[in-house]
């Protein structure tokens, strides 16, 4: 029952099936006579009137509302009527032209609340006597049905739109038949909810008090006890009337209960369940359209069970749902989703995105399209063929609201050639730009210098190669013209591989890896690579025994040169060394001794503060290794760390060795030599990325433009998605590079907030700036054709809360007239507009802008 001047509006302007309402007028009911009336007056408190049908005809024009539809006179329909006549004023508000709606959709919304009345039939007649009592309803739903059915001041008169009351007549007629000893007068409970218009009086004279409705979406109708179910719901509400800080029953502001790590599943159908043409079409006549001989469908259940579920959360005075039957589809058809785990809400929106469509597609049976050359063809003409046959085989209310288009440019590196597709979005995954970027540390060695080893962090394309480590490592050290570098993995202190092959992509390094690149003068004839591994002897019980093993320790040196005997080996080993020798009184004098004898042009002032001031290229090696205090032993090894024959004797040759332009000698140091030279040669190298739970890293900001331009960009496929070349008729690592063709009315934005490899899951926790009331992709779209708008505004969010594999969902949702809610699973509350925004968005969704 409500407001008949709102209901005749959107019949008369919308509704093809135009009713014609059944009159009934109040009157009031006799009072309490007697001696006691005065006492009976003061206690019965409840409020009663009579409705009576009128019989005598109505002028046609009042008939049909044109005359006599005041603020006083009332509408009976049911919830379906409701839902029309609200989404003919929801969608006339942004747009009345001449002024005719009375009333605000967006605010009455917000308006509804449960009443429960009683209704006696009175025998032989067609009335009907009210009663409400205050015992059965809220104080302040009581208070405003007094005010409302209030008949002493003027005429008021329900029209009942529904049917229901002749039905209650015809209950009533055949109940006296069935059962004589029928009491004269039978209670019936009447549940409902009643629309009235919040705040102060508005046109034509209507305020608050003089101006409610009611909506039956489902009313229960009870009879000695026993239901007599008219439709398929019925209302109850609580005792505190609200959930936060707005009245139970406004309409959308209805929570999902969590059946247990169901808040990934609530989070997106909220977001859904917010998005305006998606609502308007489940709220209607969706079902006609299921496409039952769908192969890729799921039998319609999927759109079925949104659909129940839609009508539930946007029923007036709802209390939470409980989304069981729509859960248990989602696992019946995607088994991924079956159980209690926690699971992702962008995967879950994309299988029901998809389940919907398939659902609900329009098209019977597709066609096949063979998609023709688009050599020479403008980019227009094509992208139009590529829609065209996607619409010929897929055409729904998802396609229609969601579906966007961006072209694919694919080049090939060797031969140029360049390939051209466009193809359907239902989504944009945009990646966060630090995830695009690497950050790496690697330790920098100069060979034959001075200066001690040197750790240097860059940042590279986290899909890149080795020419991109190669690079940014070079720009960092200031490398020479006629420098190169080396780089090689170290672990366990000992070399396991170098890295050389410059397409090898950085993915292959972890960040628990150790890396090290030795930084080398070019030189016409490089000689052979030569590695250095540091052997001591370590004591250590085995079975109970003290065993002594030769072990593998400190920085590796790599050098390259031609060597002929055992004593070349020694004279590049001890050359190498002495930098990291350290400088001692002792060391000062026997240093300078050495030098004396050994080469007149080395000068003392050549020793400051460290050893490695020393011009090593002037010291013989002999000399030099005349200081230590005893020999060390060289073993030649295999790349495994292997010693291979005996020890190398000084004075004879190399030549029965075979090494592959690679030779790699063990060192075995004497006891307690290791003390005499600097930590640098003996220090931890560090990883190439250092994580843990300890290292809290400063919050990284980037905008939501950042985000588009990072997807947008020209890349390199991976070497798992290699493209097949016609011409050069091999697959290829090509070039990619996509753009924005076409887009849709309702934009989803998947900010790719998660990462998975073969040895970690990570969530970056980067705050994402993203526009709420003007989102403007004009500039990112490469095609434009005067007629569509790129403009758009924000009105849902799904958010996550926590880590990898955990946490927690909620959904932020905008609610018309600036106002935003937080559903967090059964509860919803408000939320201020400065407060959406957090580093746990991870879905975003926007709608165009009309201009």
């Amino acid at each position: 029952m409500g407001p008949r001047m709102w209901w005749s509006e959107a019949q008369t302007s919308s509704l093809s099936d135009e009713r014609k309402g059944i009159p009934y007028s109040a009157a009031s009911t006799p009072s309490y006579g007697g001696p006691m009336k005065l006492i009976n007056n003061f206690f019965n408190s409840d409020l009663s009137f009579n409705l009576r049908k009128e019989t005598d005809s109505l002028p046609e024009s009042q008939e049909n509302g044109e005359v006599g539809v005041s603020g006083r006179d009332y509408a009976l329909v049911s919830g379906d009527m409701w839902l029309q006549a609200l989404k003919w004023h929801s969608d006339s508000k942004n747009g009345t032209k001449d002024g005719k709606s009375s009333f605000s959709a967006e605010e009455d919304m917000s308006d509804v609340y449960p009443l429960q009345l009683r209704l006696s039939i009175m025998r032989d007649t067609e009335s009907f006597m009210v009663k409400i009592s205050k015992k059965e309803n809220m104080l302040e739903s009581f208070r405003r049905a007094c005010k409302i059915f209030c008949i002493e001041s003027e005429p008021l008169r329900v029209w009942d739109f529904s049917g229901e009351t002749l039905l209650y007549f015809m209950n009533d007629k055949n109940k006296m038949l069935k059962d004589s000893q029928r009491q004269p007068e039978q209670d019936m409970l009447l549940e409902l909810q009643v629309y009235g218009l919040s705040g102060p009086g508005r046109s034509r004279g209507l305020k608050r008090e003089d101006s409610a409705g009611q909506l039956s979406n489902g009313s229960s109708f009870k009879i000695n006890g026993c239901a007599d179910n008219v439709t398929s719901r019925h209302f109850r509400s609580n005792s505190s009337g609200s959930v936060g800080s707005f009245e139970v029953g406004t309409l959308g502001l209805t929570g999902l209960q969590n059946l247990g790590n169901t808040c990934f599943m609530n989070s997106a159908l909220q977001c859904l369940a917010h998005t305006p043409k998606i609502v308007d079409y489940f709220l209607g006549d969706y079902k006609k359209e299921i496409n039952l001989d769908n192969p890729l469908g799921m039998n319609g259940e999927i759109a079925s069970a949104f659909g129940d579920l839609l009508k539930k959360l946007w029923a007036p005075g709802a209390l939470p749902v409980a989304p069981r039957i729509f859960k248990s589809k989602l696992a019946h058809f995607a088994p991924q989703f079956s159980g209690f785990n926690q699971h992702d809400s962008q995967e879950l929106l994309a299988f029901l995105l998809d389940g919907l469509h398939e659902d609900l597609n329009r098209v019977k049976c597709k066609p096949y399209n063979e998609l023709k050359d688009g050599d020479a063809r403008p980019d227009e003409e094509i992208a139009d063929e590529y829609w065209r046959n996607h619409l010929a085989r897929n055409d729904s209310i998802i396609v229609d609201v969601c579906q966007g288009q961006y072209r694919s440019t694919l080049v090939c590196p060797v031969c140029r050639k360049l390939s051209v597709t466009f193809d359907p979005f239902m989504y944009l995954s945009l990646p966060l730009p630090s995830t695009s970027m690497r950050t790496m540390t690697i330790t920098v060695v100069k060979i034959d210098d001075s200066s001690h080893p040197s750790p240097y962090t860059i940042t590279v394309p986290k899909t890149g190669k080795l020419d991109d480590l190669i690079q940014a490592l070079s720009n960092s050290c200031s490398l020479g013209v006629d420098e190169n570098l080396l780089v090689a993995e170290v672990f366990n202190n000992r070399i396991i591989r170098f890295l050389e092959e410059s397409a090898n992509s950085l993915s292959l390094i972890r960040d628990a890896d150790r890396l090290v690149a030795y930084r080398m003068t070019k030189t016409i004839d490089e000689g052979c690579t030569i590695v250095f591994t540091h052997q001591q002897m370590e004591e250590h019980f085995i079975n109970g025994k003290l065993t002594t093993v030769w072990k593998a320790f400190g920085l590796p040196l790599v050098t390259k040169h031609n060597v002929i005997h055992g004593s070349d080996i020694r004279s590049l080993y001890l050359n190498l060394l002495f930098q990291f020798l350290k400088l001692t009184s002792n060391t000062m004098k026997d240093t300078h001794e050495m030098v004396e004898s050994g080469s007149q042009e080395v000068k003392m002032d050549a020793f400051t503060e460290t050893a490695s001031d020393v011009c090593m290229e002037d010291v013989d090696a002999k000399e030099a290794g005349s200081y230590f205090d005893g020999e060390f032993q060289f073993y030649l090894a295999d790349d495994k760390g292997n010693v291979v024959g005996s020890q190398l004797a000084m004075d004879e040759p190399l030549s029965n060795v075979a090494f592959p332009g690679r030779l790699n000698v063990l060192v075995y140091w004497p006891d307690n030599l290791v003390e005499q030279f600097e930590k640098q040669l003996i220090f931890s190298l560090p990883e190439v990325y250092k994580s843990g739970y300890l290292i809290r890293r400063p919050q990284e900001s980037v905008s939501l433009y950042n985000c588009l331009e990072a997807f947008l960009k020209e890349e390199p496929l991976g070497p798992e998605d290699m493209w097949y070349c016609p011409v050069c008729k091999k697959h290829c690592q090509a070039s990619k590079k996509l753009d924005l063709w076409r887009l849709p009315e309702i934009l989803v934005i998947h900010l790719k907030r998660f990462s998975y490899s073969r040895f970690s899951k990570n969530k970056l926790e980067t705050y994402v700036d993203f526009p709420i009331h003007d989102l403007d992709l004009s500039t990112y779209i490469a095609y434009n054709d005067g007629k569509s708008h790129h403009r758009y505004k924000l009105y849902a969010i799904s958010n996550h809360y926590g880590s990898m594999g955990g946490g927690h969902y909620t959904a932020f949702v905008h609610h018309g007239g600036g106002l935003w809610y937080d559903f967090d699973d059964s509860h919803v509350s408000p939320i201020n507009e400065d407060k959406i925004k957090s580093s746990a968005a991870y879905v975003l969704f926007y709608r165009r802008v009309q201009e």
